[in-house]
């Protein structure tokens, strides 16, 4: 299963950025799906993700109140709409489909676990400059 986030890039603190992902339309419609990042030097965190059906979502403390996840499935789509950016947020950003547990994950209101997601997509680096 091939994944692909895009929409990275280099803005100021404060700024905006929209994160998309894009893969097989079965694979999308059908799983959540998450969004994780990694700094240098530091693991790979789960910030958001988005249930198979019904949309709903999670979101990590570091993130609440600033990203919006959201599905375009006519397009297999999955965004990640990034606003008031903060050097903090400065990493490889990454889509990935999950499994069975993951989309209960989500219902239940927890934010997205590595384990919990089997198929990958290259990342997308997203800088923030103070």
């Amino acid at each position: 299963v091939q994944l692909q986030a895009s929409g990275g890039g280099l803005v100021q603190a404060g700024g905006s950025l929209r994160l998309s992902c894009q893969g097989p339309g079965p694979f999308l419609k059908g799983r959540a799906i998450g969004w994780f990042r990694q700094a240098p030097g530091k693991e790979r965190e789960g910030i958001s993700s988005i249930s198979s059906s019904d949309n709903k979502t999670t979101y990590s403390n570091s993130v609440k109140g600033r990203f919006t996840i959201s599905r375009d499935n006519d397009n297999n789509l999955v965004y990640l709409q990034m606003n008031n950016l903060e050097p903090e947020d400065t990493g490889v950003y990454y889509c990935a489909i999950g499994s069975v547990s993951a989309d209960y994950s989500v219902r239940i209101g927890a934010p997205p676990e590595r384990l919990e997601y089997d198929h990958w997509g290259r990342g997308t680096q997203v800088t923030v400059s103070s």
